[in-house]
């Protein structure tokens, strides 16, 4: 079993603080640019079953009622993918899972991670030892007892808000009206007939979803109403372009600047702002745009009378919402459309898979089983049942049945394997968040998955798919022992133990990998537990932040199977560890598995491994994007065989004062935070440590670097230097001033807006935007929030303590009230960087060697004043994984 939750509060255990400072260090860099008797509930308050209907509400929660509370925290990466209200519409949705068994409860780890409202989890059977190869929430302790229950507590761990509760006897289609989605992993054609019906008609209609993992085969079927409208098809951004020119012509042309290529698509709308001279487009109006090009597009529009285009303008793309007709299932067996392909080297299979899990239903209400392993008997019938209901259809008929792609389906359809139920429950699982927000396309309505060529390309005989007794069982039915011997004395090692690590860690435990006596499973990880890793790494629980990330998810690996032979390090794969990671420890490996967060460790484990020829299993995750590669020796190239083109970098000039897009903004934000709370502590340490070698080499470097840093240091342990919480809040405050007031007033003195450039352009032309000055508000919560960040992350790097006071947003209001703000005055003849090329913004001076003889003289009289031992504390940007 997992380690069990402890009830001690979280205050008690010594991390609130560092929270808030973690949770404001993301702001910071953001601002510079939610039945029956046989029903249980578990409280966790005491961890007792509460009989009855408690805590399950109608699940019917209107939105934009009262505004949930989002712990962002926690939900950090959830609400960068999705956004707040559709968090808000997931956070007031109530859920039933039905069937228990490995995808029953990938679905409901992924769902109550999420944070749902409510989770009602479903089933009649028990515990079963075959279950073992496909459920992380089971033990042997469990063996006899009903899945359902002995499935909360372990899923209540993941998140105690989510209310987890209970049916253990038969559903009647009656009690799905208290769910906003309904999934099914376990039950028959003719059930799931009758509730999808139920769900289809109901009003407001329920989402319906039927899955299934049979071996290396899987489907999903979703039925989300007869009119389901998506609010956001891809979930991106919309997109954007900045104007260069506009014709007046019918229809009128569209040219953007060329900075960067347009992502519009013919049929889209859009709507203009900021155009000067032909304001008539300024009226938010959206227009349909055709023959998009890279840089260029035509509106449906007649500007020739309009007046002529001057300068300026943005182009905003307008996401219009879909309406999508489901048909219910019954209709849908008969009619099933196009299906999701998800390999297009077999395009035939999905027609084929239709029929097969038809014919698997009917196999089992005649014969009240699945086929059995290696029953030649079992899968001939199962054949023929697929060839009856291929010869019944009136048209649509395949033309040929392969045999032993059926044969291989009959052989596994017991079987559900925890590779294939990990896959399938984030699919579900993704499925449901969409039917339940409104966002990203859903599923439509078919999908069919096969994994046949995971199978042995020799021959298995039937007798080594007899079951053992043992855990594996249900995975041997499917690969035989002789491979799951194999898999059991592999020696692995898997670099990172983040979103990924945890799930690949879950997966091998499960599979036995590495759990033989010869087999063994190294796993590295260099970083720490954060509570924003709570609502992804799924190992990790709340009183383990703070601890290293590889340590934690060995031990919870480890209980979910005790044979896991695992040895847990802390350091980083790289150059610098070749000694712990030695030629010895790289030729003894079997298979390298990847889970890291960056391209340079991948690139360097793939060099590892194509020296030694091992086998790398790579992957990657980016919001609900993912990719995977798998990388054989002498069979499929290397990872870094192909790379992608290099980033455009925006030049230095623009990144400081002239960003015009998002990115720019975010990038030199991300610059700031680490040069004001990273780099700069950083240098005063080493500064503060050996401060004889180090005035040595910045006076033998003499250079403007060398000035900027020391400038730098100074003003870290004079000007600015912090020793009260106020002085922290004066600090952030005069921050917010200068960044988005006083250097934009300083700008606009040196450019007016009638400036022009020496060949008599104008100099504020696309893509530069003019800009204008920020005044602060107390009443804003933007500025003070950003405020806020700076001031705690101030105090964090000084080590002044955070009075609780400070998180809130009204008293610190009042403290930051209580900031004297010096006026402003533009100064002239100040240089700002125009140039593109310039690679930096410092420059040189012939008496640069003076000025840091004189910074030396006035740092060493600071350094006289500090207390022994003094020292700051850099604060690295919290990335998580």
């Amino acid at each position: 079993m997992l380690p069990v939750k402890r009830t001690t509060a979280g205050a008690a255990l010594g991390f609130v603080d560092s929270e808030l400072t973690k949770k404001h260090c993301t702001n910071f860099a953001s601002a510079t640019a939610t039945s029956s008797a046989a029903s249980s509930t578990f409280n966790m308050a005491g961890g007792d079953s509460i009989n009855g209907n408690n805590g399950v509400s109608n699940g019917k929660a209107p939105i934009g009622g009262a505004q949930l509370e989002i712990d962002e925290d926690l939900h950090s990466r959830q609400l960068a993918v999705y956004g707040r209200e559709t968090m808000r519409r997931l956070f007031a949705s109530n859920i039933l899972i039905s069937g228990m068994q490995g995808l029953g409860a990938e679905i409901a780890k992924n769902l109550v991670l999420a944070g749902v409202k409510s989770v009602t989890l479903h089933d009649t059977g028990t515990v079963e030892l075959w279950d073992f190869s496909g459920s992380f929430l089971f033990s042997e302790e469990d063996l006899g007892k009903n899945r359902a229950l002995v499935s909360v507590p372990k899923l209540q761990e993941l998140n105690n808000t989510v209310i987890i509760s209970t049916i253990t006897t038969e559903l009647t289609k009656e009690q799905l009206s208290d769910f906003q989605a309904v999934v099914f992993t376990d039950i028959s054609l003719e059930k799931a007939i009758e509730f999808d019906d139920y769900c289809h008609q109901h009003q407001p209609p329920i989402a319906f979803i039927k899955s299934e993992v049979r071996g290396l085969f899987g489907s999903v079927f979703c039925d989300f109403g007869p009119e389901f409208t998506v609010l956001d098809v891809d979930g991106e951004e919309p997109h954007t372009g900045i104007i260069a020119s506009i014709s007046n012509d019918n229809p009128a042309i569209v040219s953007c600047v060329d900075d960067e290529r347009l992502e519009f698509q013919d049929g889209e709308l859009v709507v203009f702002s900021e155009v000067l001279g032909m304001t008539e487009l300024n009226d938010r109006k959206p227009r349909r745009i055709k023959n998009a090009r890279p840089y260029s597009f035509t509106i449906e529009e007649d500007t020739s009378n309009y007046a002529g285009y001057e300068r300026g303008g943005i182009v905003t793309q307008v996401k219009e919402p879909k309406v999508l007709k489901f048909k219910p299932l019954q209709q849908a067996l008969k009619d099933p459309g196009d299906f999701l392909l998800s390999d297009f080297s077999k395009f035939d299979r999905p027609p084929l898979l239709h029929l097969a899990f038809q014919a698997l239903d009917k196999f089992i209400v005649e014969v009240g089983r699945p086929p059995l392993a290696g029953s030649e008997e079992d899968a001939k019938k199962l054949i023929a049942l697929l060839a009856d209901i291929n010869n019944s259809l009136p048209d649509g008929r395949l033309e040929e049945i392969d045999p032993k792609l059926i044969r291989s389906f009959a052989f596994g359809a017991r079987a559900v394997l925890n590779p294939m139920a990990a896959m399938f429950g984030g699919i579900v699982g993704q499925e449901v968040v969409k039917a339940c927000s409104g966002k990203f396309h859903p599923l439509f309505q078919f999908f069919y998955f096969d994994s046949v060529e995971s199978l042995p390309t020799e021959s298995v005989d039937p007798n080594d798919l007899r079951p053992l007794n043992s855990r594996y069982d249900a995975q041997i039915s499917v690969f035989g022992s002789k491979l799951q011997k194999k898999l059991e004395d592999a020696k692995v090692f898997m670099v990172g133990s983040g979103a990924l690590g945890c799930e690949f860690l879950k997966n091998v435990a499960l599979m036995g990998v590495s759990c033989g006596d010869g087999g063994k499973l190294t796993i590295t990880d260099d970083d720490v537990i954060e509570k924003s890793n709570l609502s992804r790494q799924f190992l990790f629980r709340d009183w383990n932040i703070g601890q290293a990330k590889s340590t934690v998810a060995a031990t919870a690996a480890s209980f979910i199977n005790r044979r896991l032979n695992i040895e847990a390090l802390q350091n980083r794969a790289s150059p610098e560890s070749e000694s712990v990671f030695d030629d010895t420890f790289w030729e003894n490996l079997s298979v390298v598995i990847n889970a890291l967060d960056n391209v340079s460790a991948r690139l360097y484990i793939d060099q590892r491994c194509l020296y030694f020829q091992r086998a790398l299993l790579e992957s990657g995750t980016l919001g609900a994007k993912c990719n995977t590669q798998m990388v054989i020796p002498h069979l499929t190239e290397n990872y870094g065989a192909s790379r992608d083109p290099p980033e455009k970098q925006a030049p230095m000039c623009t990144l400081h004062s002239f960003p015009h897009n998002i990115h720019h903004c975010l990038t030199w934000a991300r610059s700031e935070f680490e040069g004001l709370l990273e780099k700069t502590p950083t240098e005063v340490n080493v500064y503060l440590k050996k401060p004889s070698e180090y005035i040595s080499a910045m006076k033998q470097a003499g250079d403007a670097q060398a000035r900027d840093t020391l400038e730098r240091v100074l003003e870290c342990l004079d000007s600015d230097k912090c020793d009260t919480f106020q002085d922290c809040i004066t600090w952030a405050r005069l921050k917010f001033e200068d960044y988005f007031a006083n250097r934009v007033k300083q700008l606009t003195y040196t450019f007016p807006e009638d400036a022009a450039t020496n060949n008599g352009a104008r100099f504020w032309s696309a893509p530069k935007r003019f800009p204008r000055p920020l005044e602060f508000s107390n009443q804003d919560l933007s500025h003070i929030n950003f405020v806020m960040a700076g001031a705690i992350l101030r105090a964090e790097a000084f080590g002044i303590p955070i009075p609780n006071w400070a998180k809130s947003s009204e008293k610190f209001a009042e403290a930051v009230d209580k900031v004297m703000v010096p006026d402003f005055l533009p100064k002239n003849n100040v240089r700002i960087v125009t140039d593109e090329a310039a690679t930096s913004l410092a420059t040189a001076s012939m008496d640069d060697a003076d000025v840091i003889n004189e910074l030396v003289m006035k740092l060493e009289a600071c350094r006289e004043k500090l207390a022994p031992g003094y020292k700051m504390n850099p604060i690295q940007f919290e990335k998580g994984r």
